[in-house]
């Protein structure tokens, strides 16, 4: 652990957000200063208004990069300017998470070494709590997953390993320069992973396939934001289509452990009872 990180506070960009939420909690948990970098914050930060970008880096030692949308167009420019303002005010240490396999994603990674930052770069997969708290919530709530996903299979990774090695990035200089994918420990395809959460919910939840323009229309219904749609309508016509369907090993280079089995998020999901009830007809929501 770095002197710098002991004595100054951390900044957590997309605070409340799941992999946010949880690298804030296990930094409080280390007795670290940390600070929530959301619009809610205290002081705020917003990605759209760079004016609150200097009083959320005062005092900071470190940060964690996380980008709500960081497959839109325009994201790596944004996310670079960031990152040259914190260099230039003494923030050299960041870790950045994105997406895997994922050209905007990629570029953004660019203009952030470009920054000369001391960088430690997380590349994820989809998440197996986008199924408990993201926006597949809903669906799984309703006993019928709707999306147009197809038989593609994915490594689902789990938000908690994430964090654990955004903390480790963070906090240990061991991991500056390092380039980490993050991935679960086999692969399954969505159908198989909701088959999972079925077993483990203890309840009938059936995938059922789509095509991309029923799943447009679902969203429409269900007045889903336009950025938001546009960011599901590209990560499955363009994102799933195989390029990622390969194991890495970044959570076991950085934690010197095997990452959760997705069996395993179902169980802990299910016991906490995350999946009782039925919801049908109620909103997708983002996040």
């Amino acid at each position: 652990m770095t002197r710098q990180t002991l004595e100054e506070t951390t900044l957590v960009l997309g605070g409340t957000s799941k992999t946010g939420r949880r690298v804030v909690e296990r930094l409080r948990a280390r007795g670290l200063p940390v600070r929530v970098g959301s619009r809610s914050g205290e002081p705020p930060f917003d990605w759209d208004d760079r004016s609150t970008w200097p009083t959320a880096l005062e005092g900071v030692g470190s940060v964690y990069i996380s980008h709500y949308l960081d497959a839109l167009p325009g994201a790596a420019e944004t996310v670079g300017a960031f990152a040259e303002l914190a260099v230039a005010g003494g923030v050299r240490r960041q870790v950045l998470v994105g997406g895997r396999g994922e050209p905007e994603a990629d570029r953004v990674e660019q203009a952030v070494l470009a920054s000369g930052a001391e960088l430690t770069i997380l590349r994820s997969t989809w998440f197996a709590q986008n199924f408990s708290e993201g926006g597949f919530l809903e669906f799984v709530l309703a006993g019928e997953v709707t999306l147009p996903a197809g038989d593609t299979p994915e490594p689902f990774v789990d938000v908690d390993d994430i964090a654990d090695v955004a903390v480790a990035a963070l906090t240990d200089d061991r991991h500056v320069g390092e380039l980490y994918e993050l991935t679960g420990p086999r692969l399954l395809t969505f159908e198989e992973a909701v088959d999972e959460i079925s077993r483990a919910a203890d309840r009938e939840i059936r995938y059922v396939p789509v095509s991309m323009a029923e799943f447009e229309l679902l969203l429409a219904e269900q007045e889903v934001p336009a950025d938001v749609v546009w960011l599901l309508k590209y990560l499955f016509t363009e994102v799933l289509d195989g390029r990622n369907a390969h194991l890495a090993d970044g959570v076991q280079r950085a934690l010197g452990r095997e990452p959760k089995d997705f069996a395993d998020f179902a169980r802990e999901a299910a016991a906490a009872g995350v999946w009782n009830g039925a919801s049908a007809g109620e909103p997708l929501r983002s996040g």
